[in-house]
């Protein structure tokens, strides 16, 4: 997808650079696959603000994404790609033999036409998916599993993917983007290939009018506030107090075999 720029007849425009979504379908999606999405505004069941500058923006529907792709050995044609409000990549429309539609996340290199499958044993191709342990070393896959049949949860985003670079018994080992390197069960879903929309990085807003219609509030520095209120406050002056680590998932640690904050020696 290319990049769109425009002429600044307005200040916001000088900067304005979005996506071309020239080839996405401009109908609206299945109905059957969407429903209404409660606007929180950052507020949980009991009314407090539990995260912050969140509020207002534009009205959604939520689009089912099948993330689990259990459905086996049914290759499904690809309808369509249309655009998701709720996140970054796009998604692709697909149709089963039987007629029952489905929303996946649409990979690169997947067009309209072509089939996707998912199996135990299936073709290494964009869009297919199948258990990790029986995915070749070196293949770029999004959508992975953490949990055997949870669905996909790491390398969703507009652009994102992982590759597996081992094997350690039932474990795949993956490299994410950040540099980390991390075990998943081999019994665990993903999807072959990158995810679509990898211009996405390049966008410029433009304003901050359209940060408001995204549902983002104004949003004051850490390095502003007090230590009551931020890791970051405090201090006479500018003093660097970053990197307060914020991770708390002990359990999982054991998972990660390379962390993303290790310091790479020359």
């Amino acid at each position: 997808m290319a990049l769109k720029s425009y002429k600044p007849v307005t200040p916001s425009q000088r900067q304005l650079v979005l996506v071309d979504r020239a080839s996405l379908y401009k109908g609206k999606p299945v109905k059957a696959l969407t429903e209404g999405k409660i606007s929180s505004g950052g507020r949980n069941n009991n009314g407090r603000i539990t995260v912050r500058f969140r509020g207002g923006g534009h009205k959604r529907a939520l689009r089912a994404i099948d993330f689990k792709r259990r459905k086996f050995d049914q290759p499904a044609s690809v309808v369509r790609f249309e655009f998701d409000p709720n996140r970054t990549a796009h998604i692709a429309l697909i149709k089963y033999p039987d007629g029952e539609l489905s929303y996946i996340l649409a990979p690169q290199r997947l067009a309209v036409g072509d089939m996707v499958v998912s199996g135990e044993h299936v073709d290494v191709r964009p869009g297919n998916a199948m258990p990790l342990a029986n995915m070749p070393i070196g293949t770029i896959v999004h959508n992975v599993e953490l949990k055997v049949g949870k669905g996909g949860q790491i390398a969703r985003a507009a652009g994102n993917y992982t590759q597996i670079v081992g094997r350690d018994q039932d474990y795949v080992i993956l490299r994410l983007n950040s540099g980390e390197q991390r075990l998943v069960h081999g019994r665990c879903m993903a999807s072959v290939g990158a995810v679509s929309n990898p211009d996405n990085m390049n966008v410029s807003i433009g304003k901050a009018g359209r940060t408001r219609w995204m549902g983002f509030r104004p949003h004051n520095r850490g390095v502003s506030m007090n230590p009551v209120d931020h890791p970051h406050g405090g201090g006479e002056g500018r003093t660097s107090t970053k990197g307060k680590k914020t991770r708390r998932n002990k359990s999982t640690t054991k998972f990660i075999i390379s962390s993303r904050h290790k310091r790479k020696k020359k």
